[in-house]
């Protein structure tokens, strides 16, 4: 389900390394989505994978997107990676 949110902040993206890309590479970018409307306008730290990476966001934008929220186990820890499956800049 998409969701609006703000972007609060962007950062440059870089390449990494996957097992799932053909080139053995995968752009990617973190940035800080903010909720609009809901009770407590959540935030949350989301990364943006592939052609996603490439595009550039400012604070204030506006955006649709649908996130993914995925556990992993690491050293018998529980980590959560939050992806964003889709997203499309509003304004």
């Amino acid at each position: 389900m998409k969701q609006l949110f703000r972007v609060v902040k962007c950062g440059e993206a870089f390449t990494v390394k996957s097992e799932k890309s053909e080139s053995g590479t995968l752009n990617k970018r973190n940035v800080v989505l903010q909720e609009i409307g809901s009770k407590y306008e959540n935030q949350y730290a989301v990364a943006l994978l592939g052609n996603d990476a490439g595009c550039q966001f400012y604070p204030g934008d506006l955006v649709y997107a649908a996130l993914r929220f995925q556990v992993r186990e690491y050293n018998g820890q529980a980590f959560q990676d939050i992806t964003a499956a889709e997203i499309i800049k509003f304004n």
